[in-house]
């Protein structure tokens, strides 16, 4: 077994994701990365596992915490980046809409997260990072939303409450609460280039550096870190 430490990256083949796989290899973790086209899109390595699957999946979450226990010996790390974000007025979000948003959002964190803490309690250490969106707890006029927002603003809810029943067993969990990220999520809306005019869109790098400092930061726990360039100064 190796004596590095060890990182599970959810939502890992693009994006954010793909910045924190880099930044954590950089920093001399060993990493188990799961996305639906991670084998597609990044190229494994003997520090670097991929798994390819629908992270709403149990079995999905299993996989990836046994692939970490099975080569390296530990989970330290727990990086929730898999998400979703849809965007239009409240009356036109569908059920099929909110499925999504659950699925991804919800039970991608659910499954994994459950699973991680039960390896960390036997460690009695480990962190656990959410990525979720700052619109959650500051909105911003024009962009709609709401459905998306009951998903992510759970996550700070349960990240909150999760660093309180665990501060005892050595086990952290923090948030990242990005506002718009220069990502292909972002890249093709001309909506949102207005919603940030007097400061440009966070980077990957941001948010990366963002979750390797709560990573690390021993004694942060229950923290909801907000990336947004201070958007609630000009959110009207």
């Amino acid at each position: 077994m190796s004596g590095k430490k060890t990182a599970i990256i959810t939502g890992a083949s693009g994006g954010i994701g793909a910045g924190l796989v880099d930044g954590f290899l950089g920093e001399g973790y060993n990493v188990v990365a799961t996305s639906r086209e991670a084998n597609r899109k990044l190229t494994s390595s003997s520090s670097l596992i991929l798994l390819d699957g629908d992270i709403g999946e149990q079995q999905t979450a299993a996989h990836a915490v046994e692939a970490a226990i099975n080569n390296f010996g530990t989970v330290d790390v727990l990086v929730n980046n898999a998400g979703i974000f849809l965007k239009k007025p409240f009356i036109d979000f569908t059920t099929e809409d909110f499925e999504a948003l659950v699925s991804t959002n919800l039970l991608g964190f659910f499954y994994i997260t459950q699973r991680t803490v039960k390896e960390m309690l036997k460690q009695k250490s480990g962190c656990v990072v959410s990525i979720t969106a700052a619109l959650a707890d500051r909105p911003i006029a024009g962009v709609n939303g709401s459905i998306s927002m009951i998903t992510k603003g759970g996550l700070n809810s349960a990240t909150q409450n999760l660093a309180i029943e665990y501060t005892k067993d050595g086990i952290r969990f923090n948030a990242v609460a990005p506002g718009e990220v220069d990502t292909p999520m972002h890249r093709d809306d001309p909506n949102d280039l207005t919603l940030q005019p007097a400061m440009k869109k966070a980077t990957v790098k941001d948010i990366v550096d963002a979750v390797l400092y709560l990573a690390q930061a021993g004694h942060v726990s229950g923290e909801i870190l907000h990336v947004d360039g201070a958007a609630p100064a000009r959110r009207w």
